[in-house]
């Protein structure tokens, strides 16, 4: 599995598209995506377990900004935190996509 993070509209989809070339209507046969808004609807063990299944799972970054007041918006954070942690324990290959550029955190891109 392919894990990619990175913030808000930095280009993670047009990255999966890249690598697994496929079109932006094709993707969602082969990835993923915003699998951080899944937290909290399972165990993270158990969601991260589910994901791992397919080629590309794609999440977007939580957690750098204002610490939510509410504490069921702390709770969701923590759990997407948590289940990132553990998709990229369970990664072949972990790719964080800033402002448009793929970092290689772990593994090998495919060619």
């Amino acid at each position: 599995m392919i894990f990619i993070t990175g913030p808000l509209f930095a280009g993670k989809r047009d990255f999966a598209c890249r690598i697994l070339n496929c079109k932006a209507e094709e993707l969602a046969r082969y990835a993923v995506w915003d699998v951080q808004e899944l937290a909290g609807q399972q165990t993270p063990e158990e969601l991260a377990d589910r994901l791992a299944a397919w080629p590309v799972v794609i999440a977007t970054e939580v957690g750098g900004g204002v610490v939510p007041v509410d504490a069921k918006q702390r709770a969701d954070r923590e759990a997407a935190g948590r289940l990132a942690c553990l998709l990229a324990q369970k990664a072949d290959t972990v790719v964080r996509v800033f402002c448009g550029l793929p970092i290689l955190l772990k593994g090998e891109l495919p060619e």
